[in-house]
């Protein structure tokens, strides 16, 4: 159904089924004035006029009203209840009603003498002197003044009108409601992909600076390390440029990733850094934000492991719980208790909590505190999801529509 207000003045032609309703409504109203008059033929008078005329009137009369509808519908359309009332308006409706009831009043009276025969006096017999010589005739009760009746009709037809307009006005309402609160969803999932973009566009050149800082300290120590490590960041940089796109990888690839790092790491630390890899097996398709552990091992390195002169120790785990994924990043430098707030350790973690709101909201959580065995651990907490159950869900979602 289109909106009302794509017609002219707000209004809506009726329907077809308001057509036909409006067709039984009057036909129902016909058929109990016929039935109404002949009932009320007592008289013998009335028992000379045919019952078909009374009927053929009532028919006629109830049908003119049945024509006159969608005009009064248009018309409720037209003043509607919604916008601002005026005396104008008041009095103009006022003044149409009168000019239809005296037009239907005509039409119908004139109809009335047209079929007044009366029939001949040897019918009437006694009746005719029960009528006496000033008897208005057999149509009296049809031929009365019915304006006021007729004027009551029109303001009962214009109030139908009234909430039928209000009705179409109100489901037009809910529509474009529905669909600007849809409009709304998509922008704010248009706005959350284009925050998570700018955040790793963030990220991206802060560990490619970072990295390229560790590749030149060593440049005129180590230059066979330089070299791997130069091959290594290449392979770095082809990793984010062609998964730049992605929001979110399996585990096992961000391991991956996390694995050519850190052998830049251990190459600038020249055999002063171990790494501890614990991965469950049921964490493994697990579905991560891109880039979302390397700076946590990142800070390791720069709070942590560069803080120590003995061998540096850095331990990532990652373990299913439950509907939840747990990731942990953990050293053995001189502990948290350097770092006051958690967005003095860079733009790396306050990155981090940035992205994880945008695709969790509150599902998520980033801690930063003191490992049991000295140092610090920073955890992460999202919920577990794999790229097969989220097309899973996302099959079942269609199938519903």
């Amino acid at each position: 159904m289109s909106n009302s207000s794509d017609y002219p003045g707000g209004t809506k032609p009726l329907s077809r089924p308001e057509l036909l309703g409006v067709f039984a409504f009057w036909t129902l109203m016909a058929v109990l004035t016929a039935a109404n008059r002949i009932a009320d033929q007592r008289e013998a008078v009335f028992s000379a006029v045919p019952h078909a005329v009374p009927i053929g009137l009532a028919f006629q009369q109830m049908y003119l009203w049945a024509a006159l509808t969608p005009l009064v519908f248009w018309l409720a359309g037209r003043f509607s209840i919604e916008q601002s009332s005026t005396w104008i308006k008041v009095m103009l409706l006022i003044a149409i009603g009168v000019a239809i009831a005296f037009s239907v009043d005509l039409i119908n009276s004139t109809l009335v003498k047209t079929f007044d025969a009366r029939p001949p006096a040897s019918i009437l017999g006694p009746a005719r002197r029960m009528s006496g010589p000033n008897s208005p005739g057999v149509f009296s009760v049809l031929r009365g003044p019915m304006i006021l009746n007729h004027f009551i009709l029109y303001w009962g037809v214009l109030a139908g009108g009234f909430a039928r307009d209000y009705f179409l006005r109100f489901r037009a309402r809910e529509r474009e409601t529905a669909q600007l609160q849809a409009e709304t969803a998509q922008l704010q999932t248009q706005l959350a992909e284009a925050r998570l973009t700018v955040l790793n566009a963030q990220l991206n050149p802060h560990f490619l600076f970072n990295t390229l800082n560790a590749v030149s300290s060593l440049v005129e120590r180590d230059p066979r390390g330089v070299r791997r490590m130069i091959a290594r960041l290449s392979e770095l940089l082809r990793y984010t440029l062609e998964g730049g796109t992605e929001h979110e990888v399996a585990l096992t690839q961000e391991i991956s990733f996390l694995e050519r790092y850190l052998e830049i790491m251990q190459i600038r630390f020249e055999g002063k850094l171990e790494v501890e890899l614990q991965i469950g097996d049921d964490a493994r398709d697990a579905l991560v934000p891109s880039l979302i552990l390397q700076p946590l091992v990142e800070n390791a390195v720069k709070h942590g492991v560069d803080k120590i002169e003995s061998t540096g120790r850095i331990r990532i785990r990652a373990r299913r719980e439950a509907t939840r994924l747990v990731m942990t990043v953990s050293d053995n430098g001189p502990g948290p208790a350097k770092i006051s707030k958690l967005d003095e350790v860079g733009v790396g973690l306050a990155n981090i909590r940035q992205r994880l709101e945008q695709l969790y909201g509150s599902e998520q959580t980033l801690t930063l505190a003191e490992a049991p065995e000295g140092g610090t651990v920073a955890q992460i907490v999202i919920p577990f999801r794999t790229r097969a159950e989220l097309r899973t869900t996302l099959v079942a979602s269609e199938g519903s529509r």
